[in-house]
């Protein structure tokens, strides 16, 4: 209804109900109600939305609301008046004032953008409250009482004239104020207060508020309410509700009945061919589901790349065929269920309708490929039923079947726009660039629109129950799909150029026998497949001689097979299987033949699997260690083998601790034991022993022949060879450093000192840093670098020089 409004320039839009979904919920779904009013054209809501704002009203002052009084705008009116009394959702009372249901007004919290009337928002108010604004007026009740007083005060404002009168005498910001109110859908919360404005109303405001020009809501909540007499007064006397009694003009061609037929067929043998092709697909590598439900868009790619066939195409085959029991949930994949197996083996007809049937029934638009983002959309997401997509699907068929008989739409886009009219209800996707673009094309993929018009097979849907709302009738249904689809086709047409086509739907067997020995290209109203050596090879792989195929194409060929296929099939069985590849664990092989016969029929080896496939080779299922302690548990002396084929010496491997590192003294050095052969290193709270054992008589050996100097060690003077752990860490990874600025680092690290040092950086740039807050990690030295301001990490080894700081 949003659509319907926003068309006419002096309507005013409101937050009504858009979808069937959306009305369903706001009536709470009464049976009569519910399920009639979807079904309704623009004019039955347009004229039952005038009737809710204006209710109880006579039958003229709806025409005159409407602008309906005469010529065309008048018939309009009398027939949708006749609808919705043929529903009982609007009738004329015993005094012909119009009357309608309960259920249908609630329906509109502000129908054609009015508030209540003046009555209703006034009924609560005391006596005093009314007396003051009536005195505002300058209307003089015929009595006291608080009845009289609300009479008047309505009566005073049922005159447009005189309230325009009003309004003009008003100051400017309040006229203001009061036209931009006309125009705006009310807003509702709380409870109303009469008469006494708020102490923080602006002045404009209060003015209007002391004259029952605007009510303020009760205890102040919410902006204040403008009564629908004040609101149509100031809208003028040209404004009127939107009333479009008649559908919007489509341009025709015509269109031959034998025409419609054949385009029709056309689409529907496509349709069926690529709906074999995808669930066949389907059947053979069974659909991924993602983790947050459905197939995705790459699993949909791959479908639509085997079957050849745009995206819309499978979406619409995957959606139709789950909604049929052809594909069902199987964990995390989709996968086809016994039911499409007799599916597939049947006529192209009958699977057809078998489509159609689902089609017509699905509470979605399966071509909805993205959603109000722009994001893309999963097929069999379990999204909730939209019954607004069903009216839209049955609404197409309604829309189109009013078209002159012989005629179609030039344009079928021009349709979307027809299916709005007469089902304003009905959803749209986001992604349609016109009016219910992609339902109308998946109404011409299946066959039930061509050229604009219904085919046989869209009048056969619309032939059910209940005004074309209900189910298909089958056996219509059947009957148009037999009329209009051919039988399968048995046969295939063979080409020199290694090509096989099939005219119309294949059958079961020659589309199996086909994917089995070729390639498809194409699929459709004919298809094509092509053979090629790899797909030949598929075919042996699978079980088939070469003979044996040759036999299978020729009884399914049209003329006998061409000689290139023939060679192709002969020269592909030739080189097939001179090489064979068996699943082996291991191999068993030796020099005695007999010793390897006697292997292979052991009883007590029967578990290893062995398979004899040489007089001195034996093939094992079990892994090498297993089939080595078997053969030994039976009494023989195996050995093992590298990759390289010399044997495997296999000692007894003994599990040692991996002795202990030291690490950087954190606080107060380090802690040397005076046991012979054992160093203790303390290192925070841990302390760790390494057994060192020593040989005296290499040490002096090594001494002696050791070199006066060693660059890079400490000269110690105190008897030890390093002053602390830390020293000989930092030794032990900065071999760039002398003795003396090991020594000078070290006491940086244990002392909490600044220092300066010359670092060759990884690109070969020598810097100089002056470094604080040290923290040694070996082979690293993490430090506050001064030069960039910056905590930074320093490798040992590329310091090449320590300087006090």
């Amino acid at each position: 209804m949003e659509r319907v409004l926003a068309a006419r320039p002096d309507a005013v839009a409101a937050p009504e109900p858009r979808s069937v979904g959306e009305l369903a919920d706001r009536l709470q779904r009464p049976a009569s109600v519910a399920l009639a009013l979807p079904r309704l054209p623009l004019p039955c809501l347009q004229v039952a939305e005038a009737v809710a704002a204006v209710a109880p009203a006579s039958r003229d002052e709806v025409a005159g609301l409407l602008d309906a009084t005469q010529g065309e705008r008048a018939r309009g009116l009398a027939t949708a008046l006749e609808a919705l009394a043929d529903r009982a959702l609007v009738w004329p009372g015993g005094d012909g004032r119009l009357q309608i249901a309960a259920p249908l007004r609630s329906a509109w919290s502000s129908p054609l953008g009015l508030d209540a009337p003046l009555a209703r928002l006034l009924a609560g108010s005391s006596s005093d409250e009314l007396a003051r604004m009536a005195a505002k007026l300058g209307v003089k009740p015929a009595a006291t009482r608080k009845e009289q007083r609300l009479a008047a005060l309505v009566e005073h404002h049922s005159d447009p004239a005189r309230l325009a009168a009003l309004v003009a005498t008003a100051p400017a910001a309040t006229r203001k104020l009061l036209e931009r109110r006309a125009q705006q859908a009310p807003q509702r919360s709380g409870f109303i207060m009469f008469g006494s404005p708020q102490a923080d109303a602006t002045p404009a405001e209060q003015w209007a508020v002391e004259r029952g020009l605007l009510i303020r809501e009760r205890y102040g909540y919410g902006p204040a309410r403008m009564p629908a007499e004040v609101a149509r007064a100031l809208r003028g006397a040209h404004w009127h509700a939107p009333f479009t009694p008649v559908p919007p003009d489509v341009r025709t061609v015509p269109v031959t009945a034998a025409a419609l037929e054949r385009e029709a067929a056309a689409a529907a043998m496509a349709f069926v061919g690529h709906a074999t092709a995808v669930l066949g697909t389907c059947a053979a590598a069974p659909l991924a589901r993602l983790k947050a439900g459905g197939v995705g868009a790459r699993e949909l790619a791959r479908l639509g790349k085997a079957a050849q066939c745009d995206e819309l195409v499978v979406r619409l085959v995957v959606e139709t065929a789950a909604a049929a029991g052809l594909l069902a949930r199987d964990g995390d994949r989709v996968a086809a269920t016994a039911a499409y197996d007799t599916w597939a083996a049947e006529e192209p007809a009958e699977r057809l309708a078998v489509l159609l049937r689902s089609w017509w029934a699905l509470p979605l638009t399966p071509g909805g490929s993205r959603d109000e983002d722009g994001k893309a959309l999963p097929v069999l997401a379990a999204t909730p039923p939209c019954a607004g997509c069903v009216q839209a699907r049955h609404g197409l068929l309604t829309a189109a079947a009013q078209l002159p008989t012989g005629e179609g739409a030039a344009n079928p886009a021009d349709l979307g726009a027809l299916l709005g009219w007469f089902r304003p209800l009905a959803d749209e996707l986001h992604q349609d660039a016109t009016p219910f673009a992609t339902l109308i094309r998946e109404a011409e993929l299946l066959g039930a629109l061509a050229l604009g018009a219904v085919s046989p097979l869209g009048a056969a849907l619309s032939t059910g129950e209940g005004e074309g709302e209900g189910e298909a009738d089958t056996e219509a249904l059947g009957d148009a799909c037999r009329r209009l689809l051919p039988a399968a086709s048995g046969t295939a047409r063979f080409g020199s150029d290694l090509t096989a086509v099939v005219a119309g739907t294949p059958s079961a067997h020659l589309h199996a026998l086909l994917d089995c020995a070729a390639d498809r290209e194409s699929a459709g109203a004919a298809s094509v497949w092509r053979f090629s050596p790899g797909s030949v090879r598929r075919a042996l792989d699978a079980g088939l001689t070469p003979d044996a195929l040759a036999a299978d194409l020729a009884a399914v060929a049209v003329e006998p097979l061409p000689q290139p296929l023939s060679y192709l099939i002969h020269d592909t069985a030739r080189g097939h299987g001179r090489v064979r590849v068996v699943a082996a664990a291991c191999v068993i092989h030796g020099q005695e033949p007999a010793l390897l016969a006697e292997l292979a029929v052991h009883r007590k080896l029967a578990e290893l699997g062995l398979r004899q496939l040489a007089p001195t080779v034996l093939i094992s299922r079990t892994p090498p260690e297993r089939t080595l302690a078997a053969l030994r548990a039976a009494g023989y002396a195996p050995v093992a083998e590298e990759p390289d084929g010399t044997v495997r010496i296999e000692r007894v491997r003994q599990h040692r601790a991996a002795g202990a590192v030291p690490s950087a003294r954190r606080s107060g050095g380090g802690a040397r034991s005076r046991r012979t052969g054992t160093r203790t290193v303390q290192a925070g709270t841990r302390t760790a022993t390494t057994d060192a054992p020593v040989d005296l008589r290499a040490l002096a050996a090594r001494l002696r022949d050791a070199p006066q100097e060693v660059p890079g060690r400490p000269d110690p003077d105190d008897g030890r060879p390093y002053a602390g752990d830390t020293e000989e860490i930092i030794a032990g990874y900065a071999r760039n450093l002398s003795a003396t600025d090991v020594r000078q680092l070290a006491h940086a690290v244990d002392e909490k000192r600044a220092v300066t040092i010359e670092y060759v950086a990884t690109s070969g740039n020598t810097t100089v840093r002056t470094l604080s807050r040290l923290d040694l990690d070996a082979p690293y030295l993490h430090a506050w670098c001064h030069l960039r301001d910056d905590e930074r990490v320093f490798t040992l080894s590329r310091i090449h020089g320590v300087m006090p700081a």
